[in-house]
Order: structure tokens, then sequence, then C-alpha cells
């Protein structure tokens, strides 16, 4: 017997019979006492870490590593984290801890005897079974089958456009962001979408012309987005930059989801370049790779045209560099007034936002404040390096911006938009993107209880939901 932490499995770590391992998490509890009163009231209880205590043996016979010492540094890199990961015992297999190893673990006594004990903490003192994600059901019921109380995921799927979003649990608890129109009040659009292009119309998008930069090779689309049939030929970075007419816009919204993944030596770009109507360049952003000799990428978001090597660049690799193979990247632009908003995320498979970075940008350059009039974008490799392995945009997304008056009530999600109320970690997020600031007053996170939940979505008819939970238990 024995068991699985962060992912890994020893087979030379025997777990023996544990008779130590408490059956729940221990209680503290906060009792007042009052003179001339028996006994004392009951204040609170505190739920407190959970030790885990197991006798292990060590079988090295059971080692593909035979050196001694080398079994230690195999040990040491598999138990000593810098944060709790799972362990998963192979008599609770439905059950997950989140454990670390306590300080005081000696791991060359552990294999010089042969024998001893790892003692795991868990902060988060619970033990949880598999997560499931269910269809927001029809009655609103859901059964939490832990023993414990527990922290629900809900998305929203909108499906009509809402001024706010509402879970509400029983009658006292709620989470809402937004504002419900008054009668006397006229939602108004504060985003306007100019167009939203998948690759499956970009046969009607233009070479870029020579104010704009050059065109090399194909644009193309493979089904699944914009894509670089050919790069064509230079000695700089090069491939296709197509543009297209918007109509003109003062305050604008410009994001960009696709997929930059280059191994060695394979370099590449890409990204999208703003323009107003006299072809003066307003921004730029893009992703790249541009080292051969490992794995590495940036991402750039640049105010006017390029003026030399971090001139203007509010986004660079000073402030976003990782040593990635892949990088799943959502670009976006926003610019209300004089104010340049730049943010940039690597998107995890689930559409978690990773490595976000927000950036802002003050221009007192006309040039700069230019009407929006003209989007182009482009899909590069660097010279005569391999063509990267995956250099595509999934899609571009353009709105018109305006801002709502004291008597109207903006809209804040879109179709298509989807609205996440995570109660585990305490986020709000559309698409992704943190949008704690519509956090109505009063909102507050909350945990499903024990049996029934009662959860009522308001307005109604407006999502298409899911709930996500993983049972906790005591």
């Amino acid at each position: 017997m024995g068991f699985t932490f962060n992912g890994i499995r020893k087979e030379y770590v025997v777990l023996l019979a544990s008779e130590r391992r408490p059956a729940f998490a221990p209680l503290q509890r906060n009792l007042l006492s009052i003179p001339g009163m028996s006994g004392a009231h009951l204040v609170s209880s505190e739920t407190q870490i959970r030790v885990l205590p197991e006798p292990v043996l060590i079988d090295k016979s059971l080692s593909e590593i035979k050196d001694i010492e080398k079994i230690k540094e195999d040990l040491a890199d598999w138990l000593i984290t810098d944060q709790p990961a799972e362990l998963i015992f192979d008599d609770e297999p439905d059950r997950v801890y989140y454990a670390a190893i306590d300080g005081s673990l000696d791991i060359e006594d552990l294999v010089d005897l042969g024998r001893g004990e790892i003692t795991f903490i868990c902060p988060d003192p619970y033990k949880y079974g598999e997560e499931k994600t269910i269809p927001f059901p029809a009655d609103g019921i859901i059964t939490n089958n832990g023993s414990a109380e527990t922290p629900p995921i809900i998305n929203l799927e909108v499906t009509q456009k809402v001024t706010f979003a509402m879970v509400q649990k029983g009658v006292d608890e709620y989470m809402l962001i937004g504002e419900p129109a008054e009668v006397t009040a006229t939602p108004i659009d504060t985003r306007t979408l100019l167009f939203s292009e998948d690759g499956s119309t970009i046969g009607t998008w233009q070479p870029a012309v020579p104010e704009m930069g050059s065109s090399e090779g194909t644009i193309g689309y493979d089904g699944a987005g914009i894509t670089a049939p050919s790069y064509g030929t230079g000695s700089s970075y090069h491939g296709p930059f197509v543009y297209k007419e918007v109509p003109l816009t003062g305050d604008f919204e410009v994001e960009l989801r696709g997929q930059l993944l280059s191994g060695i030596p394979e370099t590449g770009r890409v990204g999208f370049s703003l323009f107003d109507d006299q072809l003066r360049n307003i921004a730029m952003m893009n992703a790249v790779d541009v080292i051969t000799s490992m794995h590495r990428k940036s991402a750039e978001g640049r105010v006017g045209p390029y003026v030399g090597d971090f001139v203007n660049y509010a986004v660079s690799s000073r402030n976003y560099r990782f040593e990635w193979e892949n990088f799943p990247v959502c670009l976006r632009l926003r610019r209300v007034g004089d104010t340049f908003k730049f943010y940039v995320a690597r998107i995890q498979g689930d559409g978690t936002h990773m490595n976000p970075l927000t950036q802002t940008w003050t221009t007192v350059n006309d040039a700069h404040q230019g009407r929006l009039k003209y989007i182009g974008i482009f899909i590069e490799k660097h010279g005569s390096t391999p063509s990267p392995h995956t250099n595509r945009i999934d899609f571009i997304r353009a709105y018109g911006l305006s801002q709502a008056t004291i008597d109207q009530t903006p809209y804040i999600a879109y179709p298509g938009d989807v609205i996440t109320f995570n109660h585990v970690t305490r986020d709000i997020l559309i698409n992704g993107i943190d949008r704690t600031d519509l956090k109505a007053f009063g909102a507050r996170y909350f945990l499903l209880g024990k049996e029934k939940n009662i959860l009522t979505l308001l307005p109604q008819g407006a999502f298409k939901a899911s709930v996500t939970v993983k049972e906790r238990f005591k």
C-alpha cells in the first residue's frame, strides 16, 4: 500500500498500517466563562490544520535507483514542495488531501534506517471528493453530499445583454455584479461591436499598404483560426499582414486571442496594429519568440509607430518574458480619451488567465490620439528560421466605447460572454478577466451547505449556467 503525492507515486515507499490518521479535522472550541454561572458559553468553533503522521517502509529493492544517496535526493525532490499538493492514499482513493511535509522530516534517517514516519500537514484541513460540474438545475436545487460546507464555482454563459448578474442562495446570501435597471433608467450599450473575425471571412481583408508595413506570403483559415500557409521571404520578421476598415471610432477596445507554439530554433510573432484615418500608427500589440536557442516568449504593447527599442513600449520583454514553449495568448488594448490600457495573459485550457499584466499609458501626442480607422493583423517569423509549429489567431474583435450618463444603466455583459463567480478563489471574472470592480456592495462569496441548497439566477432566462463543486469532508 502506498500514496500519490503531487501527482507522483514512488513504489519503494510503502505505507504501513496507520492508526493515527485522524478521522476528521480537529476543532478548537472557544468558550466564555461568566462568574457565577456553571460551565461556559460556547462562543465559536474553529477548524484547525489537519496533521497526518504516516509510518512508512523504504524498500530499496523496489527502487530503480540503487545508490542510497540518490534515493535521498529522489525523495527530497518528490516530497519538498513550496505549496500544499494533492495527497491521495491507496486506502482512500476517492478522497484528496492538500498537504505539505512537516519541516521536521529527516530524509537521511528515513533512508538509512529503512523505515520511519512522514508527517504531512494540511493547512486546508478538509478532504475533497471528485470535482463535479453540472448544468444549473431548473429548480435551482444543488445538493452537497459532503459532510462540510463547500464553495462553488458558478459559470454563466450570457445569452442576452444584461446590466447585472446575480446568484442568490436562500434569502440572505447573494453574489451580484452590475446594477438592475430601474424602470425610469435607460439601459445603454457602452460597447458596440465593430467587427469579429475568427478566420471564416479572412478573405475579405486587404494586404497592408506600404504606410502600414510590408506583407509577405499568404493569410489563411484552417477551420480553427487565422493562419499563415506561407510566410514569404525576408531577413527580418516577415509574413502576411492584412487590414480591415472599421467605422471611425474615438474610444475603442481591441482583443485578440491566439497561440504561439514554437520550439528550438523556431521563431514567430503574432499580433495586431491600429491606424487612424491618416494611416498613422496608433498602437500595436503582439506575442513574440525571437530566441532560437531556448524556449522564451515575450509580449509587446506600444503606443505609436516604432521609433526605437523599448521607446513608447508599455509592455515588452522587460516586464513580460517567460521560458515557455507554448504561449496561448490574450492581447487586449483599450483606449479612452488619451489613456491606453494594455492587457496580456496566458490562457489555460479551462479559460483561466495566468500571468496577467495590465499597463496604463497616457499620451499627450496628438498623433497617437487619432480616431481608429484601420485594424491590421500579422502572423510572422524571423528570417530563414524554421516556421513555428503553431502561429495562429483564434479570433480578433473590436468595439467602440462610450460612457453612460448618470441616468443610464450600462450593460456589463453580452451574448457569448462568460461570467464566473469563483467562490473558491474569491474571484469574479468576465471572459477570464478580473471584474471584481463590478461587485455590488453587500454581495459576498458564499458556501453551499450540507444537503440541499436553493440557488436563484437573475435576470431569469439570461444565462446558460453550470455549477462546479468539490465536496468537502470533515
